[in-house]
């Protein structure tokens, strides 16, 4: 069987969907196929190896050949709760490259080389040169302020009652329906930007803007992103009255992520982002031992396994 079957090997990011979110189920490999099981026992076929990310919300049960199968081929699971809106848990799909995250470290802690990365998002970000002599402190509080404008100009333009970015993780139901449109979608974007920050051999912990967090560096990359994208769609969802906000927020976010092609750009970003440092990639010691088989060639990027 093994001399019929072609051995598995991840996609580039750039050629998959972005997001399945799943439901009331399980997650298996049945017949040699990846399928969600309901409780009447239909199977629903899921093509795992074009897929990014995975979105588990609750009542949603993986079988450990569903995670293996799901590492192979380079698919972040993603635990999150009811309609998206906490995110819980992931699952890696493949790993930090140690040449790209010694790179990526040494970028981090040279306070020029992290600046001139800073300053290079903050240029993507806002389509214009950052202040001159400004520290990274003092370009989060510009940033700070001209998100704040962003988000109440979406508000007045969808006329929507707005008083800030406010919700409290562990009481959803407190938050307005602008706020709880916005968690949702913000976790489409994160679990997308992950996958591709895992696939690309960096880490996600490692940031330049966000610190502190197992998903800083995801923060930073998503914020590159997000009002292009997925925060017009929240507020868009938010003016509409009668509507299943989860749904609308999920349907939406998808099909702008296949309007603006976005996993064909997170990685090629990460990497003019990080060259903005002027480090090198760091080469291997030359006493080092190398890998004892060397690695096939695969069709997936440079972080994911073989």
């Amino acid at each position: 069987m093994s001399d019929i079957l072609p051995k598995l090997k991840p996609l580039a990011m750039k050629e998959r969907t972005s997001i399945l979110f799943l439901e009331r189920g399980r997650l298996d490999v049945l017949d040699g196929s990846f399928v969600l099981v309901d409780k009447n026992g239909v199977r629903t076929h899921i093509p795992i190896g074009s897929v990014a990310c995975l979105m588990l919300e609750p009542g949603i049960r993986v079988s450990h050949a569903a995670v293996s199968l799901a590492a192979r081929v380079g698919c972040l699971l993603v635990w999150v709760g009811e309609a998206g809106v906490r995110v819980y848990s992931s699952g890696q799909p493949g790993g930090a490259r140690a040449d790209r995250l010694l790179y990526q470290a040494a970028l981090a802690s040279d306070p020029q080389a992290r600046l001139k990365v800073v300053r290079e998002m903050y240029k993507l970000r806002f389509g214009q040169e950052p202040p001159i002599k400004r520290s990274v402190e003092q370009m989060r509080g510009i940033e700070g302020a001209r998100v704040r404008e962003m988000y109440k100009q979406l508000a007045r333009k969808y006329r929507i009652e707005w008083h800030g970015r406010r919700y409290n993780p562990q009481n959803w139901e407190r938050a307005d329906i602008a706020n709880k449109c916005l968690s949702a979608a913000n976790a489409c974007l994160y679990g997308i930007t992950e996958a591709a920050v895992l696939a690309a051999g960096y880490s996600p912990a490692v940031g330049f803007i966000h610190s502190g967090r197992p998903l800083s560096f995801v923060y930073d990359m998503a914020d590159l992103f997000k009002f292009q994208t997925v925060v017009p769609v929240a507020f868009r969802v938010a003016a509409k009255t009668g509507v299943l906000w989860e749904r609308e927020v999920r349907l939406g976010c998808r099909d702008m992520f296949r309007q603006t092609k976005i996993l064909k750009r997170i990685i090629p970003t990460i990497e003019k982002v990080l060259a903005a440092g002027g480090l090198k990639m760091p080469k291997a010691p030359k006493d080092s031992q190398g890998p004892v088989l060397p690695e096939e060639k695969s069709l997936g990027d440079a972080g994911h396994r073989s």
